[in-house]
């Protein structure tokens, strides 16, 4: 049944993908999604797809998820950051970490879209060194009392709950908001280089009143245990998300390469040329199969599951920057004009090296693994 769910699922994408994509321009110019794309992404499943079915998603298995991830993703970036937030960091962490009453007030709605969900943890002065929120929360009675500001919240524009981290005098704890409680207020950010469409906001939060029934996991678990399971999950959506980036960059170098004419051959047929194809290919394939690496640990609740996601956010990362820059250089004035997709790919390639833990972060978790695991395998005379 599973199987055939993610068949389904992953055929619908396709359909989906293929209408959506010619819009992708429009959606970044505009720097926001039409709500009729949001809507169809509700009646596909695809805002529960990775949410249990008891809970009114689609249950999809990580390598389902990452499929359709990427499906949508080489189509539309902004719409396919969607799924990372509402579904991975949001809708999946609260079925890993929240409560039964949580689940039971939350997720079927996330899972058919009739609400949004955002993931509200970074601030002015807190990003990769996340547990340094400076968000306060006080309990009062049968509520908890927040105040402060988040900054560079994806789909803050338009959600319906946040998924909110704040300290007391150090202890970080996590809660869900409702947007139309009382001190809530989202303020719109644009002119952003890439995921232009997805209604970047700041939030600010004053005497915002909290029930208590609404903490996720319990005081103190906001740093340790729910933003890691949520950065797990958006880490793993990104790394299928940087696959679908460059993959879309080389389908559309190879698409030139093999049209355009330049000292009387196409230019695909020069040497220079082929390399920066011929490392593309190879690199794309090499970073999907780490993202399945990373699915079937996941599948298997194996240890090396949050490792090996890691591993393939860096490289899928590092590689979609690197075949976007080829794609634009192989285009060339081409590539530098938005009427072409290469220009757009491009920046959004960029966005992944930072977003979810920058890359420089993850080179410091990998090396510190790989001292772990291999130096003491080493047989050799140092000396």
């Amino acid at each position: 049944m599973a199987e055939a769910t993610g068949t389904d699922a992953l055929a619908r994408a396709a359909s989906f993908s293929a209408a959506l994509a010619p819009r992708a321009q429009e959606f970044d110019r505009t720097e926001r999604l039409a709500p009729d794309v949001i809507e169809e992404m509700a009646a596909a499943g695809f805002l529960g797809a990775a949410i249990p079915v008891r809970w009114g998603g689609l249950g999809l298995d990580p390598l389902a998820y990452g499929e359709l991830t990427e499906t949508i993703g080489k189509a539309c970036c902004s719409t396919r950051a969607l799924l990372t937030v509402h579904t991975s960091l949001i809708g999946e962490t609260l079925a890993e970490r929240g409560s039964a009453r949580l689940k039971e007030k939350y997720l079927p709605d996330l899972a058919a879209g009739r609400r949004i969900g955002c993931f509200a943890l970074s601030e002015p002065g807190a990003g990769s060194d996340a547990a340094s929120v400076s968000t306060t929360y006080v309990g009062k009675g049968d509520v908890f009392v927040i105040n402060g500001e988040k900054k560079w919240i994806s789909f803050a524009g338009l959600a319906d709950v946040f998924l909110v981290f704040a300290t007391d005098s150090g202890v970080v704890s996590a809660f869900m908001v409702d947007r139309d409680a009382d001190g809530v207020e989202v303020h719109p950010m644009s002119g952003l280089l890439g995921n232009r469409a997805t209604h970047m906001a700041r939030v600010s939060f004053t005497d915002v009143a909290v029930p208590k029934e609404n903490l996720v996991a319990g005081i103190g678990a906001g740093f340790g245990f729910v933003a890691n399971t949520a950065l797990f999950f958006g880490r793993y959506s990104i790394a299928w998300a940087g696959v679908a980036i460059a993959q879309a960059a080389l389908e559309q170098m190879c698409a030139y390469a093999t049209s355009r004419v330049q000292f009387g051959v196409k230019i695909g047929a020069h040497q220079l040329v082929q390399k920066m194809v011929a490392d593309a290919v190879s690199n794309v394939a090499a970073a999907r199969e780490l993202c399945r690496r990373a699915g079937r640990s996941r599948i298997e609740r194996s240890h090396d599951a949050v490792m090996d996601t890691n591993v393939a956010k860096y490289f899928s990362s590092t590689i979609a920057q690197q075949v976007t820059s080829d794609a634009v250089q192989v285009l060339g004035g081409n590539g530098c004009w938005s009427e072409y997709p290469a220009e757009r790919l491009f920046r959004e390639a960029k966005i992944l090296e930072i977003i979810e833990g920058s890359s420089q972060l993850q080179q410091i978790l990998i090396a510190d693994h790989g001292y772990k695991s291999f130096a003491g395998r080493y047989g050799g005379n140092l000396s």
